[in-house]
Parts: C-alpha cells; sequence; structure tokens
C-alpha cells in the first residue's frame, strides 16, 4: 500500500508533507482519545498514544503482514513533550519519512517537497517519567486525553472523500485489559451488560451520516447528522440494531437508494469476513479496539467513484454480474485484499487478473469504501493462547449484519 492522494485530481506527487501552519486539529473523530491532528488536506492522521500501542503498530507491521493490512497505513512514530508545538512535530517529519518502510518511490516524493531549509531542529527537552502507585484509585478521564510522550503517524482513513459517512464500532464483551483497575473493569462490565456488546459483541461507539436529517437544526455546518457515543449506548439496542444500520448506509436525501445501499453493505460485508479470516488465524488479545468504517456519504459522488471504477477495469456489463459481485477493482480503497477465489463471481476472476494492486493509477481513484481495525491501546500478542474471540464475536455479527442489509 502506498501514501497517496486518492481524490480524483492529484497525485502521490503534488503532496507536500504539512508544514507548522498547516497542522490542525482533526474534527471527524466519531469516538475515541482527543487531540488528534491531521495536514491541512487530512492525509495524514496524528494520533497521540502509549508506548504499547506504538509496540503493537511496529510488531505487526514486522512480523504479522496480514494482520497489519487491516490497520491504517502505519508512517513512523513522533516525539512529544511538553514543550511539543505544531513547529516541533513538523520538524520531526523528515527524519520520520527517512526512516518509514514505504515504498522508495513515494518516500523520494514526500522528501522533494519537505522544505528542509524551513525546519528548525528538533530539541527534545527531558521528560519526567510518572510514578503511579500499585494502590491508586482510578478516575475515569473526562477530557479523553491520554498523557504521552509519543504520537503514531498514520493514513487517514476518511481522507480523499466528497462527504465521508464514518461509524466506530467498538468490538468485545469484555472491554478491559487485565492490568484495569477494579473500578474500571466494573464500569466498563456494567456498559457491556446493558448495551449491544452482551449479544452481538460489539456496539456503536459513534457516527456521522451526511445528510442524516430532514431537520437541518440536526445537522452540523457541514451538512452531518452526528450520533454520539450515548446514543449507541443508550438508544441503540437488540431491538433496533438493524434500523439503525440503515441509518448508516441507506439514505435518500444523500441519494443513496436502496441498490446503491446494498452494493456498499456487500463491500463492507466482504471486507469483514476477511478481517474474521486474519483474526482467526492470529493470536492476539485486543480490549476497547474498533472497526472504523468509511464510505462516501454523497449519493451522487459514490455512484460516480463505482462507475469510474467499472470502467477502470474493463469489465463487460454482461460479466459483471449483481451489486455485490465487482469487489477486486475496489480493493485500493478498502486496503484489505482479497483473493481471486473469494470474488462472488468466478468469471471476474480472469476479468480482474490484470489489476495490480499497487499500481500508481489507483492513487487517483475517487473514494468509495475504508474499513479499518483501529484502537491499540491495550492489545498485544499472546501466542499459544489462540484467536481473539471476544472481538471475533463483533466482527461475525458485523459481518451478518452487513450480509443481511445487501441482500
Amino acid at each position: 500500500m502506498m501514501l497517496a492522494t486518492r481524490d480524483a485530481g492529484k497525485t502521490a506527487a503534488s503532496k507536500e508533507v504539512p508544514k507548522p501552519e498547516d497542522l490542525k486539529d482533526y474534527n471527524y473523530a466519531v469516538a475515541g482519545h482527543a487531540g488528534t491532528m491531521c495536514d491541512a488536506d487530512g492525509e495524514l492522521f496524528i494520533k497521540p498514544c502509549t508506548k504499547s500501542e506504538v509496540d503493537f503498530y511496529e510488531s505487526a507491521h514486522l512480523d504479522h503482514p496480514d494482520f497489519a493490512e487491516l490497520m491504517p497505513l502505519y508512517i513512523g512514530t513522533l516525539a512529544l513533550n511538553e514543550s511539543t508545538n505544531q513547529a516541533t512535530i513538523h520538524a520531526q517529519i523528515p527524519s520520520l519519512v527517512e526512516q518509514a518502510d514505504i515504498p522508495f518511490a513515494i518516500k523520494e516524493e514526500i522528501q522533494s517537497h519537505l522544505h528542509l531549509d524551513d525546519r528548525p531542529p528538533v530539541v527534545e527537552a527531558p521528560i519526567e517519567k510518572e510514578t503511579i502507585s500499585d494502590n491508586a484509585r482510578w478516575i475515569p478521564n473526562k477530557t479523553r486525553k491520554i498523557t504521552t510522550d509519543r504520537a503514531v503517524v498514520l493514513e487517514n482513513a476518511s481522507f480523499g472523500y466528497m462527504k465521508p459517512n464514518i461509524m466506530d464500532a467498538k468490538l468485545g464483551i469484555r472491554l478491559w485489559a487485565d492490568d484495569a483497575p477494579a473500578e474500571k473493569k466494573e464500569r466498563f462490565d456494567k456498559i457491556s451488560q446493558e448495551t449491544t456488546h452482551k449479544k452481538y459483541g460489539f456496539r456503536v461507539a459513534g457516527m456521522r451520516v451526511y445528510k442524516g436529517s430532514t431537520d437541518e437544526c440536526e445537522l452540523d455546518e457541514e451538512g452531518f447528522k452526528i450520533y454520539d457515543k450515548d446514543w449507541g449506548r443508550f438508544t441503540v439496542n437488540e431491538n433496533n440494531i438493524v434500523d439503525s444500520f440503515n441509518k448508516f448506509i441507506f439514505n435518500e436525501a444523500a441519494n443513496i437508494d436502496e441498490d446503491l445501499g446494498k452494493t456498499v453493505a456487500g463491500l463492507f460485508a466482504q471486507d469483514l469476513r476477511r478481517v474474521q479470516e486474519v483474526l482467526e488465524k492470529e493470536e492476539s488479545r485486543m480490549y476497547s479496539a474498533s472497526l472504523l468504517f468509511v464510505f462516501e456519504g454523497d449519493g451522487d459522488a459514490l455512484r460516480a467513484a463505482l462507475e469510474e471504477a467499472k470502467a477502470d477495469a474493463f469489465v463487460p456489463e454482461h460479466r459483471r454480474g449483481s451489486t455485490r459481485a465487482p469487489v477486486a477493482n475496489y480493493r485500493v480503497d478498502s486496503g484489505i485484499g482479497l483473493e481471486e477465489d473469494e470474488l462472488c463471481d468466478s468469471g471476474l476472476a480472469q476479468d480482474f487478473g490484470d489489476l495490480d494492486d499497487d499500481s500508481d493509477d489507483e492513487s487517483s481513484f475517487p473514494r468509495i469504501y475504508t474499513l479499518k481495525l483501529i484502537d491499540f491501546a491495550h492489545a498485544a500478542w499472546k501466542p499459544g493462547q489462540g484467536p481473539d474471540e471476544n472481538v471475533l464475536l463483533g466482527v461475525r455479527s458485523l459481518a451478518k449484519l452487513f450480509e443481511d442489509m445487501s441482500e
């Protein structure tokens, strides 16, 4: 996978690494911690995180390639301290790119736009480590910010869309790690028992839908309806979970009719089965990890993107089969590879056989959909313990829901 723009009018060569004044708060997060940033165009996502999360990204990248494919593209890490500001973050980018394990051609193009002469040297202030007593009482983090000395730099999963619809589905029945304080375990267990975690192994942690309401008072300044974490906890339940998911996928107000919505649901369903396949082969444990769903929320833009992808695949109309069949030509959008024998229509394998997932032409495709596994603050590899059935319950439930919506 490459670090490249994916909107219709840009190529990787036109993308410059952000200048200090170009960094800004990331405002598309529907769940998770505060303090995230992105560059002005939104292509790079900078997320403060713990050392254990950095280690998990690194180890997945080095030793678990199939698992890493499910994650956002990992560029590297940045050092943070009390004196860190936009300028010092900007100054760290050249070294980060130089060390990044990304294709050489892309690295070379990025480095050609780094403005090295304008960058101040990185001066790191000493960091005083906080000592935490074993008897310390756990207090819920109301600010949603974490104390850390590092951040990961990732490809932004919502970049390149005209109007990205986003949903965060938190996975598992058990949501706490082994080292969690007793108070946290008790609180999280209560959340699990009172929400869809209990039956389905996941809950909606947040959602944003373009033109998600006919009442303009319910929309934000960009035209999105925001469903916050309380909606997922207190409104969504076993009886209305299907209707809740329909709100995300089907939307006549945004020109996403039943057929178009079924196509999107089918694409997500197939990628979810791929996630399931990978996790069933790995021995890991993740607590409070999420699946991030993104797709083009503007029906006209979505339809145009699908048509462009079909045209570029050179598939005759009579060979395309059902609306759920043409998946291989969308792999660049989801980032999750599918083997040719996993396609719905075996005849499509021959038509798509000549497509190269790393083709430079794919960087100019408009975005259609993205599915990524995110949030690894409480994740670790556990050799000998078997697959993570706690997370897999949620993945299988989501796959079934999206399969049902696609039919």
